[in-house]
């Protein structure tokens, strides 16, 4: 039979496990320094509402991740449905027209606008345009914050 001093001494095994496994994938990952990124260098992921291209997605001296990728959403499409997580995120609209939903309110952003979600609030964004959307995304977790 299980006592409760069995699942305390499981549960704690887990709890260091986790950590231990955590902390080991994100120092597998070097901390990214300074560096040019040239558009052409970025390779091209077709995806089925139109393209991803994954600039970079490491720990900086600061950060425990720093995440870019830029988006190309085909007329009417949305990368996913609404949602939250815990990183903030900031998108800069490259070319085309898009509605973006934050907490439940929608602001139509144009070429050159920027999108800033915060922390656990909901967004979401669809290409409002008869062209293809553009946009880049930042995304980022401060040292300490675990997703």
């Amino acid at each position: 039979m299980l006592t409760r001093r069995d699942l305390l001494v499981a549960a704690i095994a887990i709890c260091s496990t986790a950590a231990v496994v955590a902390l080991a994938q994100n120092a597998s990952k070097p901390v990214m320094h300074s560096r040019v990124i040239q558009w052409n260098d970025l390779k091209v992921e077709t995806t089925r509402n139109g393209e991803r291209r994954n600039v970079f997605d490491a720990p900086t001296a600061n950060l425990s991740q720093f995440e870019c990728h830029i988006t190309t959403l085909n007329p009417g499409e949305a990368p996913h449905a609404g949602h939250r997580h815990v990183d903030e995120e900031m998108m800069v609209i490259r070319e085309g027209t898009v509605e973006a939903v934050l907490n439940g309110e929608t602001n139509r952003v144009e070429a050159g606008g920027i999108i800033f979600c915060a922390s656990n609030e909901m967004h979401g964004l669809r290409n409002a345009g008869t062209n293809r959307a553009t946009y880049y995304v930042f995304k980022w977790l401060p040292r300490g914050l675990t997703k």
